[in-house]
């Protein structure tokens, strides 16, 4: 069976790879890579056939002071029109030396057809002078943007306020801003035949393992598709394990949670266009941790994190729980207590798990919901929704009391959870588990945890276990796990990830 799966996954990549095959021709891949001729007419000629003469391209022909006929080429709107009037069009034509640099920075030349086209539609501007078989590439861009903000699903107590944008220069520029280190290497690449979107992998050479980053830089290198709108793309093309609903890369707003990552031998991806950046390899323990778990003192860490372990446990397992106990295991309930939930379910017309499930789901469209209003309403929605719906049905008889109290813990316990793509899987396996405990008890809550711990242990993040450091055990990464230790004692990076330099400082200069 298993080598029929892998015929067919093999089977369907190839005739993946054919239909993307057939249709680069639509894409950059098309533009003939040809050399550039001496004739303005016929380079201009060139370029625009390829862009189309698109309305939103601009060509400004202009004379330069000894005569040369000369074309400045853009896209409108993704250019500093005040850059290419005052520096380039106005200086080219007040001089008579026809080669000379114009005043702007970042100056190239090209006698290739296909990098003057790319560079236009990253929006520098071209300029074509006539008598001269290469083009002058200006780095002209200025189109409006995000500037710099407060994460917004990742806030913090204490700590920075500084969030990426959606510019991957400005990206770049807030994680080098942090990490003033000479071997700090950004490796570029472009990914997308259509969107032709830029890439950074990001690393630290001298402490990130060689082959993770070879293997990353492999798989982001034979991304075969036609367009990257967000890193969560690159993240679904390069995980290890497709069909988990665990995430295997760890995504993130926040520059100073990448920088310290990458003090830990990771690697982060940075994708134009998007403010979430991605760290691999990833393991299960770091989607429970917080930036400001290191910026308190660690016995307040330690705490936090506690929290957060007990907040996951109730919110996997709190509504199946109630379902096996009031359904197949009455005894092992407090008799006063049985006697209160008996009285609370006296009116309820339906059975226990039917009850769990109706109201698990009205609160998931509820939340639901509440992310999708506007800004101002949207928790104002949720919170009055949740009230009123659960005020309602209780008073209505189609809900116990109680089980409000559990939906209600649960909920909130899954908003303890600091990595969104983390708390939605856990919220996803609540369902099958309640199933299973409405049908088997707290037999089939067992053997849900045992798959699930199974699979788990199967999972691997670009080789790394995805239970380090607890399976396999590794006492160096678990003094930062669930207990923080002290800075001094953390005087070893996490050697689950190879680090070449395991040895970091701690503690006072001597």
């Amino acid at each position: 069976m298993s080598q029929f799966w892998k015929a067919w996954e093999k089977r369907k990549a190839s005739l993946r790879n054919a239909a993307l095959t057939q249709h680069a021709n639509k894409s950059m891949e098309s533009v003939p890579d040809t050399i550039l001729s001496s004739s303005l007419e016929e380079n201009l000629a060139l370029l625009e056939k390829q862009l189309g003469k698109s309305d939103d391209l601009v060509v400004r022909r202009f004379t330069v002071k000894n005569g040369t006929e000369a074309a400045l080429l853009f896209i409108d709107g993704m250019v500093d029109r005040g850059v290419v009037s005052e520096y380039i069009i106005r200086f080219m034509a007040s001089t008579s030396v026809t080669y000379e640099k114009p005043a702007v920075n970042e100056l190239e030349s090209t006698d290739r057809l296909r990098q003057a086209i790319r560079n236009i539609l990253s929006g520098n501007a071209v300029l074509v002078l006539d008598g001269q078989n290469k083009v002058f590439l200006n780095n002209t861009r200025g189109w409006d943007r995000r500037g710099v903000e407060e994460p917004k699903t990742e806030s913090v107590v204490r700590g920075p306020r500084d969030g990426f944008a959606e510019t991957l220069c400005v990206n770049s520029a807030l994680i080098r801003s942090r990490l003033k280190d000479p071997n700090l290497r950004l490796k570029h690449f472009v990914v997308g035949q259509r969107t032709q979107t830029d890439i950074y992998v990001t690393y630290i050479e001298g402490i990130a393992h060689q082959p993770i980053v070879q293997e990353i830089c492999r798989r982001v290198e034979n991304i075969n598709i036609d367009a990257i709108l967000e890193s969560g793309y690159i993240e679904q093309l390069i995980q290890d394990t497709r069909w988990s609903p665990f995430p295997q890369i760890q995504n993130t707003e926040r520059p100073d949670k990448v920088v310290a990552n990458l003090l830990e031998g990771k690697v982060a991806i940075l994708v134009d266009g998007t403010p979430f950046a991605l760290i691999a390899p990833a393991v299960f323990s770091q989607f429970y941790q917080s930036p400001e778990d290191y910026y308190e003192r660690f016995y307040i860490a330690t705490f936090i994190r506690m929290i957060r372990g007990v907040s996951m446990i109730i919110a996997l397992l709190m509504p199946s729980l109630y379902i096996a106990f009031s359904s197949f295991h009455p005894e092992m309930i407090p008799s006063r207590l049985v006697i209160a939930m008996a009285a609370g379910r006296s009116t309820v017309p339906f059975p226990s798990v039917m009850e769990a499930l109706i109201m698990e789901t009205a609160i998931e469209i509820l939340r639901e919901a509440s992310v999708r209003l506007p800004g101002p309403i949207g928790p104002t929605i949720g919170i009055v929704g949740a009230l009123v719906v659960g005020e309602a049905a209780v008073s209505a008889g189609l809900v116990s009391p109680i089980m409000v109290i559990i939906v209600a813990l649960t909920t909130i316990g899954s908003f303890a959870t600091p990595s969104y793509s983390a708390a939605i899987a856990i919220r996803m396996l609540r369902f099958p588990l309640m199933l299973l405990a409405g049908m088997f008890g707290l037999y089939g809550i067992m053997l849900f945890i045992i798959i699930i711990l199974i699979h788990l242990s199967s999972l691997k993040s670009f080789g790394v276990p995805y239970l380090t450091p607890i399976s396999p055990i590794n006492l160096v990464a678990m003094r930062d796990m669930v207990i923080r230790m002290p800075f001094r004692w953390l005087t070893r990076r996490p050697t689950m990830f190879h680090p070449q330099d395991e040895i970091r400082k701690g503690g006072e200069k001597s």
